[in-house]
């Protein structure tokens, strides 16, 4: 799993369970295994590459997800034979539903033959095609794996967040996190606002807050999801020569809001980076006067959405419903995902 935060490759080697029509899960093995500083430029910039470019940096990124996992077998000492499949979710350059488009890198054949494995992947292209936003994907693993929670949250470079109204599953990116916390973060030479440490020392300008609660995307009805374009497009230029500390603490602010006015007083899940933000989480629960809010360790923190894409591949490989259409606006429930042997 490769994410908008760009901090990593995220392997886990996992055991799937289905008894007593309940899925059950058991990490064997997980690693994050960061990207050099040269290939986070790239991806960085990659949607404004054209066709030829593309190319080249899928076939680059490919083999470098080969490499990796490679590597992962050996240092984790698996038996290749023991391994059923290898689900992938690429890299994402472009993600544009409205036009039709999604693109995510490292979703081929070529991965299958340099690795020798069964490979299943590219999972939203086939909701694009269905009128779908191609996103969020991780809400049927929400419902099937974490049901004992009445909300999922994942705050990663974009959070977004699961839950059933009526018991059909609703889901939608919610507002960008690490990209614009990082990107901050880096000009005060830390890769990440860590603890949120950073944003206590600053101030909230309200004049910043109040453009970034107008942000036409809050207002939009679900199903919904954000693009690295839109967030570029949309976000970036809010943010002037204003005090770097400042803008840590109203961009924190803003993201407690915007999550406080989805979540009530009930059992939350919040996963993904984002959760090691103390400071956030503390935003979120004080906004919110959710107590109910809960951090799980630092596996399932950290691993829950490469699981999920593992979980992905299971069930495409059974041939069934992976992507739910109440979450991404489909023209019908599918079993997405491309196999490659």
């Amino acid at each position: 799993m490769s994410g908008t935060s760009l901090d990593g490759l995220d392997l886990a080697y996992v055991k799937f369970t289905y008894a007593n029509k309940q899925w059950g899960y058991q990490f064997i093995s997980t690693k994050t295994y960061p990207y050099e500083n040269e290939l986070v430029d790239q991806l960085k910039i990659a949607h404004t590459f054209n066709h030829e470019q593309i190319d080249q940096i899928d076939q680059e990124y490919t083999i470098k997800i080969a490499d990796i996992v490679k590597q992962f077998i050996i240092e984790m000492n698996i038996d290749k034979r023991q391994i059923n499949f290898l689900s992938s979710h690429g890299h994402t350059i472009l993600h544009q539903p409205s036009n039709k488009i999604t693109l995510q890198i490292g979703n081929n054949q070529q991965l299958a033959d340099l690795l020798q494995l069964k490979v299943i992947c590219d999972f939203r292209k086939q909701d694009v095609e269905l009128n779908g936003q191609g996103a969020p994907l991780v809400p049927i693993g929400d419902k099937l794996l974490f049901n004992k929670y009445k909300y999922c949250i994942n705050l990663g470079g974009i959070s977004n967040i699961s839950y059933d109204i009526e018991n059909e599953r609703v889901a939608y990116d919610i507002c960008p996190v690490n990209i614009i916390l990082n990107l901050f973060s880096q000009k005060l030479d830390k890769q990440f606002d860590d603890g949120g440490q950073f944003a206590q020392k600053g101030q909230i300008n309200n004049q910043i807050l109040e453009k970034l609660n107008s942000v036409e995307y809050n207002f939009l009805p679900s199903p919904k999801s954000l693009g690295i374009e839109y967030i570029q497009q949309h976000y970036i230029p809010i943010f002037q020569d204003e005090n770097i500390y400042d803008i840590l603490r109203t961009f924190t602010e803003y993201i407690a809001i915007q999550i406080s006015n989805i979540i009530t007083n009930e059992h939350t899940l919040i996963t993904g980076g984002g959760a090691y933000n103390s400071f956030l989480i503390q935003r979120i629960k004080d906004l919110s006067k959710n107590n109910k809010i809960e951090i799980p360790d630092s596996q399932a923190l950290e691993f829950k959405e490469a699981l999920i894409f593992g979980f992905l591949g299971v069930l495409r490989d059974r041939n069934e419903i992976n992507v739910l259409r109440s979450v991404t606006g489909a023209s019908q429930d599918h079993s997405s995902g491309v196999i490659y042997n």
